[in-house]
């Protein structure tokens, strides 16, 4: 189904908005047809028939009503259309929220950040007028014209067959122009998202290239994507003003023709009175007008296509998203089971081996092994973040995802060595939407050793951070994500070394955190220290994506690579 079809079945899934559209088009016609009659009547009757002001003043007043008829339901349709165009776009939104949010992990980090913002807010914002200016339009101009057709073949039926003749050159006219519309749009949209992942890119990445003395050939590669924007957009403009003119132009070498038939008739054949000529002048411009407004309207909704598009490739890009069940945890530590499991990245960047092992419940597992080697793979893979390939994952001897998402995550912590803080108050950013009391969540910041850092803060636990957790160090930072820990009390940690990069002070105080947090719980981490790694119930050793060998770190020093590392890593330490 291609992006117009697509966009047609969202519209007609609002049939109260289509019927109420459909009503104010009867409205407006029936309205135009009464405003003609009542011009044509009140000019005829003063200046054919010498009637005085006073006889037509009723009539008057009904002109007025019958203007104000047409302006309400003019307005009526307009905002039946923004409501129309709201509906959509949020049903829009919800399917690529959808998307982007069940998406896997691997799927989410492909792409720029930009590109997807571009395509959730702009090219959203982009089928706007598809919704609120072509539909109403569409539907107006297929009532209007037939409505004014009745009434002329009433009065003269030639001068109906002419209009009838004239009217499809119009509609001719703005789907040639339309259809190139598309393809500027198209370009045009393309451009913008280049523009916008390029931007986003580059603020992000802002501080590494002041470091590295590259702002000044990443601010002209900005200005060129922009200069590209610009053109293009341009370039739909100038398109847009031609069709406009074009679409003026015909419509009023339409209505001269109809009048040029009208005067021949009234003056030298005399086939035709003066009350049906004059209406018949009257209604000819109504009659175009509508028809040219859907010029314009279908202008708008084709230039609408290059975003849809840029919204549906999204939408139908292969749905590799998780499947979860419904069942709910029946245990807070349950014991947990590798089956065979693999996992490949897409273009055959890392492969992870057929992985099996039995992680009991409240045990502390390790993964070692040197970078590369498949440690955070595995962890994801246990997290239900990552679909496995071949193999099982077993909670309590079902599978994981026969069970029920927010179950699942419900009693689960993941700290990595960078986690993500959002825009928001520190307090916010340990509740993460959850409802709690400020005392719930001092107590989790106590916890996490944050203390001394909220006391700092000019408003205290609802000091407000920038994007990233701006303005609080490394280690502030892990503390902040231990402390949502704290503040959640899971059943099931897992942690991607978080201690790397603090210095010895900070080390200590996450590593008694995370032995407080760890009480009563399953723990899972990728090791690094000595200290983690000596203290594990189990040591999974990976090289390469396979684990080469399992056991205890006193047991484990009789693998040479293992006790490679060790010392290595000994040898580091000191």
């Amino acid at each position: 189904m291609n992006a117009v079809k697509r966009l047609q079945a969202l519209a007609f899934a609002e049939r109260r908005h289509i019927i109420g559209l459909v009503l104010s088009a009867v409205m407006i016609g029936l309205s135009i047809l009464a405003q003609a009659y009542l011009i044509v009547d009140i000019v005829d009757r003063i200046f054919l028939k010498d009637e005085s002001f006073e006889t037509v003043v009723p009539a008057l007043l009904w002109l007025v009503v019958a203007l104000l008829v047409r302006a309400f339901f003019g307005y009526v349709s307009g905002r039946i259309g923004a409501s129309l165009s709201e509906k959509a776009k949020r049903a829009l939104r919800l399917q690529l929220l959808d998307r982007y949010a069940t998406s896997p992990v691997e799927s989410s980090l492909t792409g720029q950040s930009g590109k997807k913002v571009s395509v959730f807010m702009d090219a959203v914002d982009e089928v706007d007028a598809y919704f609120s200016q072509y539909w109403p339009q569409v539907i107006q101009t297929s009532i209007i014209p037939l409505l004014i057709l009745v009434v002329v073949f009433s009065q003269h039926w030639i001068s109906g067959v002419i209009m009838m003749v004239t009217a499809p050159f119009i509609p001719l006219f703005f789907i040639i122009i339309g259809i190139a519309t598309q393809k500027k749009s198209e370009e045009q949209m393309e451009k913008m998202n280049q523009f916008s992942g390029k931007f986003l890119d580059v603020l992000q990445g802002l501080t590494t290239l002041k470091l590295y003395n590259r702002t000044e050939q990443e601010a002209k590669a900005i200005e060129k994507s922009s200069l590209d924007f610009r053109d293009a957009t341009m370039v739909v403009l100038k398109t847009a003003f031609l069709s406009g003119l074009m679409l003026e132009f015909i419509s009023m070498l339409s209505t001269g023709v109809v009048a040029l038939e009208v005067a021949l008739q009234m003056v030298v054949w005399e086939n035709l009175t003066f009350f049906s000529g004059f209406l018949i002048l009257v209604l000819a411009p109504e009659y175009y007008l509508a028809i040219k407004d859907l010029g314009s309207a279908f202008h708008t909704g084709r230039g609408s296509m290059g975003a849809a598009d840029r919204i549906f490739d999204v939408l139908d890009a292969p749905d590799d998203r998780i499947q979860w069940g419904t069942k709910s945890l029946r245990s807070r530590t349950p014991d947990l089971e590798l089956e065979e499991i693999s996992f490949e990245y897409a273009g055959g960047r890392f492969s992870l081996q057929p992985l099996s092992g039995r992680i009991s419940s409240g045990t502390h597992l390790a993964l070692v092994g040197a970078s590369g080697s498949g440690k955070t793979t595995v962890l994801n893979v246990i997290s239900g973040l990552l679909q496995v390939k071949s193999g099982r994952v077993l909670v309590d001897g079902e599978l994981l995802h026969t069970y029920e998402e927010s179950s699942w995550y419900g009693n689960i912590a993941y700290i990595s060595q960078n986690p993500y803080l959002f825009a928001g108050t520190l307090a916010e950013n340990i509740a993460l939407g959850e409802v709690a009391d400020e005392r719930a969540l001092l107590e989790a910041a106590e916890a996490a050793g944050l203390s001394e850092v909220i006391d700092q803060l000019p408003n205290g636990i609802w000091t407000e951070l920038g994007e990233g957790g701006f303005g609080l160090s490394g280690g502030e930072r892990q503390r902040l994500a231990l402390a949502r820990a704290f503040f959640k009390r899971p059943g099931i940690l897992l942690f991607d070394e978080p201690t790397t990069g603090l210095d010895l002070k900070t080390e200590r105080i996450v590593r008694r955190s995370i032995e407080e947090l760890s009480k009563g719980a399953t723990l899972i981490t990728v090791a690094h220290r000595l200290h983690t790694i000596k203290e594990a119930d189990t040591i999974w050793f990976m090289d390469d994506g396979k684990r080469i060998a399992e056991g205890t770190h006193e047991a484990l020093l009789a693998v040479p690579e293992y006790a490679e590392l060790f010392a290595l890593q000994k040898g580091v330490s000191r």
